[in-house]
């Protein structure tokens, strides 16, 4: 019954900004962590960063340190990443994610700890 409706995505020039969001639907959103990551064709699917159940806590991943942010908004539902100082490298489809883990204080990088995701949204950074 979970669903995430992710939004946001685009087609930017190198140096520009995106804001992703994510609703999600189905499941007591405030009591999960949250993750974003994406794949470019020809390539596995890489975390980009994730958020606590608090939102008190967030990891990004070293590519888009300093560029990305990670945040949350418990009473929209929503989970949101923007996205600074865009360069060629980051065009990959973005997805969001849900924690498995009930009220996990430190979020997890890996692709199996989530287990809801959402359709995906085409980030297109061109030079």
């Amino acid at each position: 019954q979970v669903q995430l409706v992710e939004s946001g995505g685009g087609l930017v020039q190198v140096g520009g900004s995106l804001r992703l969001s994510c609703v999600a639907s189905g499941r007591t959103f405030s009591n999960y962590a949250m993750g974003w990551f994406r794949q470019a064709p020809g390539k596995e699917r890489e975390f980009v960063a994730a958020i606590s159940w608090s939102g008190s806590n967030t990891y990004d991943a070293n590519s888009v340190k300093g560029r990305f942010t990670i945040s949350r908004d418990n009473a929209k539902n929503t989970v949101y990443l923007q996205m600074n100082s865009l360069k060629v490298e980051d065009t990959a489809v973005y997805y969001c994610a849900v924690d498995r883990r009930w009220r996990s204080y430190y979020v997890t990088t890996v692709r199996s700890d989530y287990d809801y995701w959402g359709q995906g949204t085409q980030v297109t950074v061109s030079s």
